[in-house]
């Protein structure tokens, strides 16, 4: 009877994400840009995320600048995790596929929905490019990291996603919503990602928990462990990125920098990637608590650890 109880409920939170995909959906071109362009007077990221205001940039235009580089980073990371995203959700639909019709639905809608984020992001490096100085990089390979992430087990990646997919909607809410000195369309395409990924939040959470649910004591301590894994993976990313956006801004910034305003300023940044990508994610409130559902306390310990010289 409580089994049963719990797929009913299940099911109905499933089709609450579907109805809400249907009423919610937009178009990229319709619906976001709508013939505009991005302002390069403005910020992309808000300070409460980029942390340009804890740098040593004596001018607006150079904090303007870096928040310009860590924006187009920033929408480029998620052009990334949303490759491996999409493969993993159409794994898990094909379980759904001749059972629970309305969980289909729902993540086929996902899956969907993520490939249109994808080229919503590349539309925006379109116009980043064209708008800002020739010479910044975006380093990882997308379809290599997507690898890299699938190969380890599904509890870990469900983990994972819904840490990322959490973050966004605090990122969204608590900081450029709020923010009037950020660049309107900017701001835009975040409400709309931030639409859709607050649905793909809760079906990341019933899909982790329906996979746990199927793990043996020994298989979730690996999965534990693919988890802690995963993010130090994600770190060395960042550390790398960070060094080649402040490289960028070094190149392009009209002033000669010092090695010591260098190092500082790569110390800075790598802060700031790990407080959006990382941290927040982390001390996110529903996250902890999902997570703490599912570990043991002395699991959680390891996760803290682990997680320690990142926080």
């Amino acid at each position: 009877m409580q089994a049963t109880m719990q797929r009913a409920e299940e099911t109905a939170r499933y089709a609450r994400c579907v109805e809400i995909s249907k009423r919610i959906y937009w178009d990229i071109e319709r619906d976001v840009f709508r013939g505009r362009t991005l302002d390069f007077t403005q910020k992309f990221l808000p300070d409460g995320l980029s942390l340009v205001d804890r740098m040593d940039l004596p001018t607006a235009a150079e904090r303007s600048l870096m928040s310009q580089i860590q924006g187009r980073t920033y929408a480029n990371v998620f052009g990334l995790v949303e490759r491996f995203i999409v493969a993993k959700v159409l794994e898990l639909s094909r379980e759904h596929s001749l059972g629970d019709q309305t969980a289909l639905e729902a993540l086929v809608r996902f899956g969907d929905e993520e490939l249109k984020h994808q080229a919503l992001f590349r539309r925006l490096e379109q116009m980043m490019a064209e708008g800002m100085p020739a010479g910044y990089t975006f380093m990882p390979d997308p379809d290599a990291v997507a690898r890299a992430v699938l190969g380890r087990q599904t509890w870990a990646v469900l983990a994972f996603t819904c840490h990322i997919e959490l973050f966004t909607q605090h990122h969204y809410l608590q900081s450029m919503q709020r923010d009037p000195e950020l660049s309107e369309l900017w701001k835009d395409v975040f409400l709309f990602h931030w639409k859709e990924e607050s649905q793909h939040a809760v079906l990341d959470e019933l899909e982790w928990v329906r996979e746990d649910r199927r793990l043996a004591p020994g298989a979730r301590e690996q999965a534990v462990t693919d988890f802690i894994e995963l993010v130090a993976a994600f770190d060395a990313l960042l550390q790398t990125q960070a060094a080649a956006d402040v490289d960028y801004f070094v190149r392009v910034c009209g002033r000669p920098l010092t090695g010591e305003a260098v190092a500082k300023l790569r110390s800075g940044v790598l802060a700031a990637y790990r407080w959006q990508y990382i941290v927040s994610g982390v001390r996110e409130a529903r996250f902890h608590e999902v997570l703490a559902g599912l570990i043991t306390d002395p699991q959680g310990a390891r996760i803290g650890a682990a997680l320690a010289p990142l926080m």
